[in-house]
């Protein structure tokens, strides 16, 4: 069997490649990798629209709680939320559920350590021989060692939020702005944090059903966002990807910059 990791974690086919059962070994073999030295070890995990996530994200955090660790689900969030929010909440380790720009067919899951950083090779590939070689990593905790879900402190969504909007260092007071959500992570963020910041914004890709996630939508499919921003006379067009860590930029003529 090949690398289970890929470039971007682990991705495939929601319940055919990448299915419940693996979901779960991923949350036992990585909560025991990167926390070997804390008996009860915090993961937070966050994810996207996709229908699947929820499968995921419940598989995923059985095998979190059955090492005796400690689970905080944030939610639908951006992937460059986690790697904030992980340093935050002082969390041992993040996930996040997403395949990105890929179809909502598929789905991934990818891990950040205590600090929000992309996981070393060395230490996937320690997660994956312990899946690959069957490892029984948590047949001696039971009973109270088993971990639970714990509520997180405060809301997360406003954490991030408050986040982005002390980076910026202009005043964006009634520009007209075009945000293009893919349906996907940055739905609800994207609109709050501009809002907030007293822009004039008009929002399309923002109804997440599970399925139209990057659907003719977002940053792999600008064209919708080009039309508006030139129907709106905006100043400035924005469409992210599924999981908001990368954007498609638009100019007033509706020229992809």
């Amino acid at each position: 069997m090949g690398r289970l990791f890929g470039t971007d974690g682990v991705r495939g086919i929601a319940n055919a490649e990448l299915t419940p059962e693996l979901a779960f070994k991923l949350g036992k073999s990585g909560a025991h990798v990167l926390s070997k030295d804390k008996a009860r070890p915090v993961v937070l995990i966050g994810k996207d629209t996709r229908l699947s996530g929820d499968m995921l994200e419940d598989a995923l955090s059985a095998g979190i709680l059955a090492v005796g660790g400690n689970v905080i689900k944030v939610g639908v969030l951006p992937t460059p939320a986690i790697a904030y929010l992980v340093r935050a909440y002082k969390a041992d380790a993040g996930v996040v559920i997403s395949a990105s720009h890929n179809p909502f067919e598929y789905n991934g899951i990818k891990f950040f350590n205590r600090d929000g950083f992309k996981l070393d090779d060395e230490i996937e590939d320690e997660i994956e021989d312990i899946i690959l070689r069957d490892i029984d990593v948590n047949s001696h905790i039971t009973g109270d060692k088993l971990g639970r879900c714990l509520e997180a402190d405060d809301d997360a969504l406003d954490r991030y939020a408050d986040f982005l909007k002390s980076t910026l260092d202009v005043d964006i007071k009634g520009r007209k702005l075009v945000l293009d959500c893919a349906n996907g992570a940055a739905y609800r963020i994207a609109e709050k944090v501009y809002s907030e910041l007293g822009a004039d914004i008009t929002v399309i890709g923002n109804e997440p059903n599970g399925v139209n996630i990057n659907d003719a939508c977002g940053s792999t499919h600008p064209e919708k966002l080009q039309e508006e921003v030139i129907r709106q006379g905006a100043f400035l067009g924005m469409a992210y990807d599924g999981d908001a860590d990368r954007l498609i930029a638009v100019d007033e003529q509706g020229r992809i910059i």
